[in-house]
């Protein structure tokens, strides 16, 4: 990806404009922009896994980097959310197994980190998720049958990128980083109020494609936020395999932006830090970096065997932290969420999962010549060739059962 320096012009002091957006960034917390850029000492986190409410003395945080509590009521939806992204991870790990469903990577244990994901972002705003994104797609406002359309095996993603402004979930990683900065480039240049939401693994810190987009971003100053799911395995290599760095938010500072890390199975603490990155791309304060520290419960895809790669005791002591029991008794402590309360979410999230079973249940019609239609806006003289030959199979069949009726 080549950067052309007409657009980043040094001032008469010898600065780019992005050094002066850092500076100004780093002023509003009255620190230097070299620590702005650099995480907190510790991962921020507001709620302990036994869901109490942390001190911010406790994480030993340093001025600039202590998060106002989100409000009550953005916390019972993120809560709501959590509640069905989990049930939707295991309906549709059950569809798989019925044959319904090809494939499905579960979120399971990563459910604060897609909840939170979708929620900081305004309508206007963009996301560009993985693979293993779907409750985030879902929790968005996307139908959430045609979240699943893609891993159907139908030849389409489902639903309609524009009206959502949801990239589609994609296979190749990191290609979906180009994109988002793409997008979040052409909404600088048209004057638009835009944060693009970039979502990604660990192991996608490893591809060029993740340098390119954060050096992209930084050196053209946009508006992304790149969200980083630590979830501590690229398929079966462990994150030690892929980087030394003290933590993968470290990685910001050698591009010039911001980096922070944070608690993943905290989702009180995933929407203050995501809230206030989101706002603070939106104010022109450049890209920032956040690295969620979570972990995938379950295996890679149903086709992955985790026994294989991780030990039973590395799962059990995640599952002790898990995000949606520690919401539930943060909620429940503070007397903001009941009996009544739980019995309604629990309701939606099972009429969340009947839609699934029903919407996915059905046989689609197959259209074998769209094996055809879309590969080029004008078919070549193969493709014509192929097509016809598959026309004349598809009637000589049908005449062979009618004969055989």
């Amino acid at each position: 990806m080549t950067i052309s320096a007409d657009h980043t012009a040094p001032d008469q002091a010898g600065r780019a404009p992005a050094e002066d957006a850092l500076t100004e960034a780093a002023e509003k917390f009255g620190i230097t922009a070299e620590d702005y850029m650099l995480p907190a000492r510790h991962q921020i986190q507001m709620v302990d896994p036994d869901g109490r409410l942390t001190p911010v003395g406790e994480q030993g945080t340093e001025p600039g980097h202590e998060y106002p509590l989100p409000g009550d009521e953005e916390l019972l939806a993120a809560y709501e959310q959590l509640v069905v992204g989990r049930r939707v991870n295991d309906q549709n790990s059950a569809l798989v197994r019925q044959g319904r469903m090809a494939v499905y990577p579960s979120s399971h244990g990563q459910e604060a980190c897609q909840v939170a994901a979708a929620l900081c972002l305004s309508q206007g705003d963009w996301m560009f998720p993985t693979y293993r994104d779907a409750v985030a797609v879902m929790t968005r406002g996307v139908d959430p049958v045609q979240v699943m359309t893609i891993f159907r095996g139908d030849w389409h993603g489902g639903y309609d990128p524009a009206k959502h402004k949801v990239g589609i979930q994609c296979t190749p990683l990191t290609t979906q980083l180009l994109h988002a900065v793409g997008v979040a480039h052409a909404a600088k240049l048209r004057g638009e109020d835009t944060v693009v939401l970039a979502m990604c693994g660990d192991g996608a810190t490893s591809e060029g494609d993740f340098h390119e987009a954060l050096n992209f971003a930084a050196v053209f100053h946009l508006p992304v936020v790149f969200f980083v799911q630590n979830n501590k395995y690229a398929i079966s290599v462990p994150l030690a395999h892929q980087s030394v760095a003290p933590s993968l938010a470290h990685k910001a500072v050698g591009y010039g932006m911001a980096g922070e890390r944070v608690d993943g199975n905290d989702v009180v603490a995933l929407l203050a830090v995501l809230d206030r990155a989101v706002k603070l791309a939106r104010e022109g304060s450049g890209p920032l970096l956040v690295e969620a520290n979570t972990y995938r419960m379950q295996a890679h895809t149903n086709a992955d065997d985790a026994t294989r790669y991780r030990q039973d005791s590395e799962v059990a002591e995640w599952l002790a932290k898990d995000p949606v029991n520690r919401m539930r008794t943060y909620l429940t402590d503070r007397g903001l969420l009941d009996g009544d309360g739980e019995a309604r979410i629990s309701e939606k999230a099972e009429a969340v999962a009947a839609q699934l079973r029903d919407g996915l249940g059905e046989d689609v019609p197959v259209d074998p010549q769209e094996l055809f239609r879309h590969v080029f806006a004008t078919p070549t003289p193969q493709l014509k060739e192929q097509s016809a030959f598959l026309a004349d199979e598809l009637a000589r069949d049908a005449s062979s059962q009618e004969a055989a009726q």
